[in-house]
């Protein structure tokens, strides 16, 4: 038996490789492992999208396998309340969320970390690509060890006692080595792809999922010049930066647009709740589309407040380098972020996440970018 005998750790098994992974290294250290499968979303389970019953199967088969107990656990009533909810008041006034960072803060770090305690572990686990470590009694979020699978961002709300308590076995290792052992391990899902978008909407189309819930609200789509060049079909339906789907070709023009040539296509740069407008510019590299600043409120800092003002590093979306930064604190639930290399297409809504090297140190919901229009 390894070192960890006495302890009960309970990993969330998803049906994918990573957590599967998690579990098994889990079982080899010694530890008391048990595996429970969150279900999280219900309203329309038996469609082609939800992924749900296949997902339980694979994550039972893992479970068959590695030889621990499954439970299957319902948390879609907190997931409604809780993420969902406002996921949809966020669409509503205009900004675009990532639910993943609320679902873990409050299901995955919360309501299944409740669950997991009135089960007697002492640990919870993840498959997530991030590490813990502690040092004096306060313990860090760090990034994963694989560049390109790095999750810290999604877990950038975790405080102390969550941290506390929960391990992220594969955070130590590459995706490559990760599918290795699930091979060698035999694992049914060791090729399965990984899942990717939002949980509950799966792989359909997203439109056509926030037609569900959100009122369409037409409007005009205008360019810089305020040239009006279509009609949008509400602005919840439209991120920014976005250049898929808008419904409105080139310009032909001599002296083509500033940031573009003549079939420069087009990206969303605004959106005007007061007058249901969305702004469009042509290029890439518009100014519209470039900020130097920006504002964050509902911070969350792992440590439980507020890093020095100063020199760090963050991220304005998941999937971007660290981009250098100044930070200033403003209070403890907000604070801005000097970028000396603009950042392109800011988001509301999204999140800001501060690092300091492969230290996590929080962030906060982006408010605006402090250019203005």
């Amino acid at each position: 038996m390894g070192t960890h005998s006495k302890q009960r750790v309970v990993v969330g098994l998803s049906g994918g490789v990573d957590s599967a992974v998690s579990a098994y290294l889990l079982k080899q250290q010694g530890y008391e492992v048990i595996g429970i499968f969150m279900k999280n979303w219900e309203d329309d389970d038996d469609s082609e999208y939800c992924s749900s019953n296949i997902d339980f199967v694979d994550a039972a088969a893992v479970a068959d396998v590695i030889g621990i107990e499954i439970e299957h656990v319902n948390f879609a009533a907190e997931y409604k309340d809780r993420v969902f909810a406002e996921f949809l008041r966020e669409y509503q006034a205009g900004r675009t969320p990532n639910p993943d960072i609320l679902c873990n803060a409050e299901i995955k770090f919360k309501a299944f970390l409740d669950h997991a305690i009135r089960l007697g572990a002492e640990k919870i686990a993840t498959g997530h690509y991030a590490r813990v470590r502690e040092v004096d009694g306060q313990f860090q979020l760090l990034k994963g060890l694989d560049p390109g699978k790095d999750q810290s961002y999604f877990l950038h709300r975790l405080n102390q006692a969550q941290l506390s308590k929960t391990l992220f076995p594969v955070g130590e290792l590459h995706k490559t080595e990760v599918r290795r052992i699930a091979a060698e391990m035999a694992l049914p899902n060791a090729a399965k792809k990984d899942s990717t978008g939002i949980c509950f909407i799966g792989e359909r189309p997203f439109r056509d999922f926030l037609n569900r819930y959100i009122a369409k609200e037409p409007g005009p789509i205008k360019d810089e010049k305020g040239r009006v060049l279509g009609k949008h079909v509400g602005l919840s339906f439209y991120t920014l930066g976005q250049r898929q789907g808008l419904g409105i070709g080139g310009i032909k023009e001599k002296g083509a647009q500033r940031g573009g040539g003549e079939h420069a296509p087009w990206f969303v740069a605004r959106k005007d709740m007061e007058r249901n407008t969305l702004w469009v510019v042509q290029g890439h590299d518009h100014p519209w589309l470039q900020s130097h600043t920006l504002a964050a409120d509902d911070a969350s800092w792992v440590a439980g407040h507020a890093p020095a003002p100063g020199a760090y590093a963050a991220k304005s979306r998941y999937r971007q380098a660290d981009a250098a930064c100044t930070l200033a604190a403003d209070g403890p639930q907000h604070f801005s972020l000097q970028f000396p290399d603009a950042q392109w297409a800011v988001t509301p809504g999204q999140s800001a996440v501060v690092y300091n090297g492969y230290v996590c140190l929080g962030g906060g919901v982006i408010t605006a970018d402090l250019a203005g229009i």
